[in-house]
């Protein structure tokens, strides 16, 4: 079997947008809000603004002392400026390390303890916040707060003006950035990237982006410390496509947005998509202009992607729904038409992109890969990351030469295409695939705004559900629509906004567990 060839483009963050710049310099990045760092800039700048503005806090950030291949811990209030900041690190050499908003001290704590002698990038309300507690001399070597000044704090007001400097590019495989996983086995671990493992990514994501012949804009809540956001700004700006983007996925700010600017492609996680369908009905059809939905992150129930192609008005909307990994990037994608989408199996992922992705499935017992007896997926991409810092060896277990195993089980079908069933970590002995009864299950209840189904203390399934303005789950329409599954624990009804979430809002079915396990201890306790 042939292998990857090694990606031969590298992707420098800290110069794309200028290449950008040099060409569609007019073109615009759109905000729903103002950045913290620099609200002066307004909610609509051009490329060739944004471009200046990376040279220029590049600058700020040498006089600060930061040097090439030093680490930049950017943790901040989740905003736009926070890939500003990535950027102007890169821009400089220095490595930019991704820390999602939603983490918490402790977690932040550990995260800087691995890194040595770090800058801390973040703002006055982390730092007089979550971050109060925390022994910041200790873990680094300076902290700039980015917005109001905080004592002990490098204000980046105070470093305006410094001189130019000249951008650093450093080795394609060098590390270039570095992200975290989600977190929904614990303690998050920092994926490292090279120029040359985003420019991959890039090369995949161009794809869909260089079919769009229509100059309309694309409107996106993505994680700004998530690795899809460079490639994906990247492949925007140099393909000339006007840009919205999103801090808050709150489904009456997404209804907003989307009749403001009446986007062509609208982009989110697929939680956030579940969580829109409360939106659907807006008179004012929110979604009616959108041709290209797409969602990176995870599997998406089909019914959702049904919705959403009903709700666009344009002569033949599609749905792509991509299966990637933080560590690899996109693998195998799908479209869906409003013809396709529910006939697909809810656990069809797509196909894997020749040249550059490939993926293999391994027996877990020595018997074929069936449906029934699922294997191990392992990937093959010139978009797979450097290592995990600092947990070297927690990656080289993963590998298997130039193949990666992410943890996740699944078949291929005769057509070749991938079907997904469960993450190892989360499969519970009586049940096939979590992932499609849950699927299932959601088609058949449109009352239900999510369904989570976790191990409980005798590995018994037990069901999580939210409904639709949190309405009591009628229980007989509930037994129904399970009664052709297998045997689960009576549901445990929740508000979709106490279901614990990575950065990508995807569920902590782990924690999940855990929390439905201390509080039966709790109430057996009392």
């Amino acid at each position: 079997m042939l292998r990857i060839p090694k990606n031969k483009t590298p992707l420098y963050l800290g110069l794309v947008a200028e290449e950008a710049a040099a060409q569609f310099g007019a073109n615009t990045i759109t905000l729903d809000r103002t950045m913290d760092a620099l609200p002066e800039v307004g909610q609509v700048l051009t490329v060739a603004q944004f471009a200046d503005l990376i040279a220029e806090m590049a600058n700020r950030l040498w006089a600060s002392g930061i040097r090439p291949s030093e680490h930049v811990v950017i943790h901040k209030t989740n905003n736009f400026d926070i890939t500003l900041f990535a950027c102007a690190a890169s821009r400089i050499g220095a490595v930019p390390v991704m820390l999602s908003a939603h983490l918490d001290g402790d977690t932040i704590n550990a995260l800087l303890q691995r890194l040595p002698s770090p800058t801390l990038l973040t703002d006055a309300a982390k730092l007089t916040g979550s971050l109060a507690a925390s022994p910041l001399a200790e873990l680094t070597a300076r902290v700039i707060s980015v917005t109001e000044p905080v004592e002990g704090a490098i204000s980046l007001s105070d470093l305006a003006g410094a001189p130019e400097r000249t951008p650093v590019t450093l080795h394609p495989d060098s590390h270039a950035i570095m992200t975290h996983t989600s977190g929904t086995t614990g303690i998050p671990k920092l994926v490292v990237h090279s120029a040359r493992s985003i420019g991959a990514r890039y090369r995949w994501q161009n794809i869909p982006v260089s079919l769009l012949r229509q100059r309309e804009p694309i409107l996106m809540h993505v994680s700004y410390v998530h690795s899809r956001m460079y490639p994906g700004i990247a492949s925007m700006m140099l393909n000339n496509k006007p840009m919205v983007f999103l801090d808050d996925a709150e489904p009456a700010k997404v209804a907003d947005a989307m009749v403001k600017y009446r986007p062509g492609v609208f982009e989110t996680h697929p939680n956030s998509f579940l969580e829109c369908e409360s939106i659907l009905d807006d008179p004012r059809k929110p979604f009616k202009t959108v041709r290209f939905y797409n969602s990176t992150f995870d599997a998406i129930h089909p019914g959702t992607m049904d919705k959403f192609l009903r709700a666009s008005e344009r002569k033949n909307p599609v749905f792509l729904q991509v299966y990637g990994q933080s560590e690899c990037g996109p693998l195998v994608g799908r479209p869906y038409t409003r013809k396709t989408v529910m006939q697909a199996d809810g656990r069809c992922q797509g196909y894997s992109t020749p040249g550059i992705t490939k993926y293999r499935l391994v027996s877990r017992n020595g018997k074929p890969v069936t449906r029934d007896n699922p294997g191990y997926i392992d990937v093959q991409t010139s978009g797979r990351a450097l290592t995990y810092y600092g947990e070297a060896e927690r990656f080289e277990k993963q590998l298997d030469g130039e193949w990666w195993r992410g943890g996740d089980i699944g078949y291929r079908t005769k057509w070749g295409c991938l079907h997904l069933l469960d993450r190892e970590v989360d499969q519970i002995p009586t049940i096939h695939s979590t992932l499609e009864v849950e699927d299932t299950v959601l088609h058949r209840l449109p009352e239900l705004t999510e369904l989570i189904i976790v191990p409980g203390p005798e590995k018994e399934p037990v069901p999580v559900v939210c409904t639709k303005d949190d309405a009591p789950l009628d229980l007989a329409r509930w037994k129904r629509a399970i009664a052709d599954q297998s045997t689960m624990a009576d549901p445990i009804q929740m508000k979709l906004g106490e279901l614990p979430r990575t950065a990508t809002a995807k569920i902590k079915r782990l924690e999940l567990a855990r929390r439905l396990a201390d509080q039966v201890t709790h109430e057996l306790a009392s």
